[in-house]
């Protein structure tokens, strides 16, 4: 097998079947982008690492182009460890590490579970971002080797749920409980959508979810929707269903920040 040089620009195997079975064995993956980012997606700074392809529809995704696997470019186990390999003074430095996001990163949970190994080899903090929504195809072996999980509970209201994504909240919920039962440390995630997923009654129920993961959860991040992400949907041509959608209030972000701090969390 004659692999092209390595290069941000290049995508390896020139042979379908090749990749095929590169992606199975977990020695390659889709992968759409990767950024170093500071205070985003876990401590410290990051190597946010952006697979492609995702089972959820969030009618508020502002990375509408990782939904899809085609737009994503192939890379191998060797090239993404380079990556990683090349910020780890910075990750000592400041307390960072390497972020599995997306789309979805357990679509690809072969190179994920490469990348954990490989990432504790090195002494690199790992943190999984995610609906949970694949959760159960992730051992609890996989599962306890992470640092961290952010993850993201879309609404607390099933109806809700199913409106904002297309998908059910309850393999949310599930993977939450396998979390805390592992005692894996979480960060939580839930974007304040006016219209959408800001009804007191959903924000408390959302609240009454987390609160299932008391000891486990670190922090709870509310994140207020933004139109940042929009010009995305046109060029992918999707329907995007949140044009005349405004960004919550300062006030009304406090206000939801409030109920889960008046919950005893750790709230931003």
């Amino acid at each position: 097998m004659t692999l092209l040089p390595l290069g941000d620009e290049l995508a390896p195997f020139g042979v379908r079947s090749e990749e095929l079975e590169a992606l199975r064995t977990g020695q390659a993956a889709q992968i759409h982008s990767w950024e170093l980012v500071t205070a985003v997606d876990g401590p410290g700074t990051r190597l946010s690492i952006f697979f492609s392809g995702c089972p959820l529809r969030c009618v508020f995704c502002h990375n509408p182009d990782t939904i899809f696997a085609r737009f994503g470019t192939i890379r191998t186990l060797d090239q993404v460890k380079a990556r990683i390999k090349r910020y780890k003074a910075i990750f000592k430095a400041s307390g960072g590490g390497v972020t599995f996001t997306g789309g979805e990163a357990m679509q690809q949970l072969p190179f994920i579970a490469n990348l954990i190994d490989f990432c504790h080899e090195e002494g690199v903090h790992t943190a999984l971002d995610t609906s949970g929504f694949l959760g159960a195809a992730a051992s609890d072996d996989l599962l306890r080797r992470l640092n961290m999980v952010l993850l993201d509970v879309k609404s607390g209201d099933e109806e809700t749920y199913h409106r904002v994504t297309g998908r059910q909240l309850q393999p949310t919920i599930d993977f939450g409980d396998r979390l805390n039962a592992l005692g894996v440390t979480i960060w939580i995630r839930f974007v304040l959508v006016p219209g959408w997923t800001d009804d007191p009654e959903n924000i408390k129920r959302v609240a009454d979810i987390v609160t299932r993961w008391r000891h486990v959860v670190e922090r709870v991040e509310v994140l207020p929707f933004h139109q940042m992400g929009r010009d995305k949907w046109s060029q992918i041509e999707l329907d995007y269903q949140l044009h005349d959608v405004e960004p919550p209030t300062p006030e009304q972000t406090q206000a939801a920040r409030a109920f889960f701090q008046s919950r005893g969390f750790t709230t931003f």
